[in-house]
């Protein structure tokens, strides 16, 4: 399995330590274990940023950065072994091993941490703390804060500055390093996979989650712990719905079949969309919105490079999509009045796509000094154009409604253009029903 090695999870701390000013102290806190119903657990999933520094996949830590500490930067608060909880939780890293295994310089039990940490705050100038995201943990390093002003008079002094951590560590995120990249071509990969898989399998007769559930079973058996999002599995009209989970309608010979689904794998998330007909064979006016929707895709591709800026692989959809709309009759007027009216909007009502990487909208920001980001290499996202023509819209003509198409894949910047990671999913008309007319025939 691949996984992000250890010493890029050094390097990363170090990078960030750079950043940091003279004398402060980066605090974070790792994810919090989620209660499902009752005494039952959310399967756990760490937090992205504190996974990035640390590689941790434990609850109940917390990560300390302290540039130029003489015994060690990088102090990791977590769990202490215990037999008994062990049988029961499974085992543990302790202290020793968040030094040995997770590269910490110094650790300590969490139990210690009200104990310790005010020590650690006391005489720097700034603490650096993911402000906001996490409530509880905003109290606890204010009540940290309040013992060293306790004793002031003594001489103890509290930090004068608090940032919010996000800014650095974000801008980090946004761009992907060799490793990262590899994860994430291995995560395109296995969904690719699952995919391909649901196409196969699908048949009129079976409900959306029979797809749901082959999309599972290729994720776990490529090794991936969980999907990257709750997938979307979406029939006949329910295509038209961007963010549908209920996942239970009947597949039905005549509609089409929108599937959004990604896994991930070391928390690194691949996000694709396919839209196949439920009957292996796309109808004309399917296919005349289908070949539209790839169409704006590829001329999103063709704008995604270095110094061009986030915006343009939008606004190259926009105008694709707008003049199809125009050519089918499902619009009329001028295409540049149309744009600058945003009547396309009706059809297509999101952008093009969104930063990927840890989180499946990954962190980083879209402007920068009010105007567009301009793309730079190593910064990964989605391409996602759809169209969603309303089961109940008046406007178009009855054979065109409840047609819902968006195709997706994942891309990374390089030097010339973009690498598509996700190529591995038939994609085309032809592509497409030939697979799954393939499939049918081996099933016969």
């Amino acid at each position: 399995m691949i996984h992000i090695p250890k010493s890029e999870y050094g390097r990363r701390r170090k990078a960030l330590m750079a950043q940091m000013e003279p004398n402060s102290i980066a605090i974070l806190p790792a994810a919090a274990v989620a209660i499902r119903n009752r005494d039952v657990e959310h399967v756990y999933r760490q937090d992205s940023d504190f996974q990035y520094l640390s590689g941790f996949p434990e609850p109940q830590a917390v990560l300390v950065l302290m540039p130029g500490r003489v015994h060690g930067e990088y102090i990791l608060f977590c769990r202490e072994r215990n037999a008994e909880r062990e049988l029961w939780d499974g085992l543990r890293a302790g202290q020793e091993g968040a030094i040995r295994d997770f590269g910490a310089d110094d650790a300590f039990p969490i139990t210690d941490i009200d104990d310790i940490l005010p020590g650690l705050i006391e005489g720097r100038d700034r603490v650096y703390s993911a402000m906001g995201s996490n409530p509880e943990f905003d109290r606890h390093l204010m009540e940290w804060i309040n013992v060293i002003r306790s004793k002031a008079n003594l001489g103890a002094q509290p930090p004068n500055e608090f940032v919010a951590l996000d800014h650095l560590l974000h801008d980090m995120r946004l761009y992907k390093s060799a490793a990262e990249v590899k994860v994430m071509r291995e995560a395109a990969r296995i969904s690719a996979q699952a995919h391909v898989r649901a196409m196969q399998a699908c048949r009129a007769g079976l409900h959306e989650f029979s797809l749901e559930a082959e999309l599972d079973y290729e994720f776990r058996k490529g090794g991936a712990k969980m999907p990257a999002y709750g997938s979307i599995v979406a029939a006949g009209r329910n295509s038209c719905i961007l963010h549908y989970q209920q996942n239970d309608a009947v597949l039905k010979d005549g509609d089409l079949v929108l599937i959004d689904a990604g896994c991930e794998i070391d928390c690194y998330a691949s996000d694709i969309t396919r839209t196949f007909p439920v009957s292996g064979k796309y109808s004309a006016e399917q296919k005349a919105i289908y070949e539209l929707v790839l169409a704006a895709q590829e001329a999103a591709f063709a704008e995604i490079a270095p110094n061009k800026h986030w915006n343009q692989a939008h606004e190259a959809t926009v105008r694709v999509i707008t003049a199809g709309l125009v050519k089918l009759g499902l619009l009329q007027g001028d295409i540049d009045e149309l744009i600058a009216g945003e009547a396309y909007k009706a059809f297509y009502m999101h952008r093009a796509g969104h930063w990927l990487g840890m989180d499946v909208h990954d962190v980083g920001e879209y402007k920068v000094g009010g105007e567009w980001r301009v793309l730079e290499v190593g910064m990964a996202l989605t391409v996602e154009p759809g169209i969603y023509i309303a089961p109940d819209n008046q406007n178009v003509a009855k054979k065109w409604r409840g047609i819902g198409v968006r195709i997706e894949d994942d891309v990374v910047v390089t030097k010339t253009g973009c690498e598509v990671l996700t190529g591995g999913v038939p994609k085309t008309v032809a592509e497409i029903e030939a697979l799954m007319a393939a499939a049918r025939t081996r099933a016969a």
